[in-house]
C-alpha cells in the first residue's frame, strides 16, 4: 500500500536520509542512499509490517506491506512523528532566523527537521551503546544485539528487542554476546528492567518524570537524557548544555555560558542545537 507523507515545504530530504544511513542498525533497517529509500518493520497490533519511506524531490512517500487500511495508518502516524514531517518551518525560522550564530545555518538549511526515535526503548538502548564509542562501533553493538535477542519478521529484518527480553538476558550474557563493557551491559539490562517494569519513553508520557527515571539508572546522566528528550520524546526545547559540540560552537568556556546563549533560542533551543550539530558534521 501506498501512502503520501504530506509535509511542509522545506523538507531537507538529503539531511534526513543521510542521518537515517549514519545510524542504521544492521539487521533493524537498511537505507539505499543512491534509490533514496530506507526500510525497516513497524510493530503493529497485527505483528511486524515492512515499510520503506521514499525520499524523493517531491518530499517522502511511504511504501507498507499491508492491505489493511489500520495498520497502515499506525504506521503512517508513527513515520510522521519519526521524521518531524509535522513541524511548520515558518516557526522555526520566526524564532530562530535573526539569531546571528543560528541564523545563517537556518537559511542554508531550512528544511532540517530532528529525526525521532519509532520506539523509545530502541533509542535510549542505541544511544547507551554509543557511549564513547564510534558511531560505526555503535551501529555493530546494535547489530549483535538485535540479531542475538531481536524477533525475526518480513523483509529478512528484525525488530527491535523488548525490555522483557533484555531483562530476562541478563548483563552477563549481553556484554558476552555484544562484546560490551561490563558497565555498559549494566547500564542495558538496568535500562530494559526499568522499560519491562513500565517506564514508557514516549512522547505522551510525563517528561519530567521520565527523565528522573532515566537519570536514576547507572551510566545514564544529563547528556544522555537530554539527548532522549530531543528525539525520543519531542521536547523541542531540549537542550544538552554539556555537549562538547556545543560549547565550542559557541566559544564558551563553561555549562554557564552554554545555558545562558540558549535563553536566546526558545523554545525551540532543540532545533538550534540540531542546526550546530549538522554544521560541525558536515565541517568534519
Amino acid at each position: 500500500m501506498e501512502v503520501s507523507l504530506d509535509v511542509l515545504p522545506p523538507f531537507d530530504a538529503g539531511a534526513a536520509l543521510a542521518a537515517l544511513a549514519a545510524h542504521a542498525v544492521p539487521g533493524l533497517e537498511t537505507t539505499d542512499v543512491e534509490a533514496g529509500t530506507h526500510t525497516r518493520l513497524f510493530a503493529t497490533p497485527s505483528g511486524p509490517v515492512a515499510g520503506t519511506v521514499r525520499f524523493g524531490p517531491g518530499g517522502p512517500s511511504l511504501s507498507v506491506e499491508t492491505d489493511d487500511p489500520a495498520t497502515a495508518a499506525i504506521i503512517t502516524m508513527a513515520v510522521r512523528r519519526w521524521l518531524d514531517l509535522d513541524t511548520d518551518p515558518d516557526t522555526v525560522r520566526d524564532v530562530l532566523g535573526q539569531d546571528p550564530l543560528v541564523g545563517p545555518l537556518l537559511a542554508a538549511r531550512p528544511g532540517l527537521r530532528i529525526p525521532g526515535y519509532l520506539d523509545g526503548f530502541e533509542g535510549a538502548v542505541c544511544t547507551v551503546l554509543g557511549q564513547q564509542v564510534s558511531l560505526a562501533a555503535a551501529r555493530t553493538f546494535a547489530g549483535r544485539l538485535v540479531s542475538a535477542f531481536g524477533d525475526p519478521g518480513p523483509a529478512g529484518l528484525h525488530l527491535f528487542p523488548a525490555p522483557s527480553t533484555l531483562a530476562a538476558a541478563g548483563a552477563e550474557r549481553i556484554q558476552q554476546t555484544v562484546g560490551l563493557t561490563g558497565a555498559r551491559s549494566r547500564t542495558v539490562q538496568a535500562l530494559a528492567d526499568a522499560c519491562a517494569d513500565g517506564l514508557a519513553i514516549d512522547p505522551e508520557g510525563d517528561h519530567a518524570g521520565i527523565r528522573g527515571r532515566l537519570l536514576a539508572l547507572p551510566g545514564i546522566g544529563p547528556w544522555t537524557v537530554d539527548y532522549l528528550a530531543m528525539r525520543a520524546l519531542g521536547d523541542r526545547d531540549a537542550y544538552p548544555e554539556g555537549d562538547l559540540v556545543l560549547k565550542r560552537a559557541l566559544g564558551a568556556r563553561s555549562v554557564q555560558e552554554v545555558s545562558a546563549h540558549g535563553e536566546a533560542w526558545r523554545p525551540l533551543r532543540a532545533y538550534a542545537v540540531f542546526q550546530l550539530w549538522t554544521a560541525a558534521a558536515y565541517i568534519a
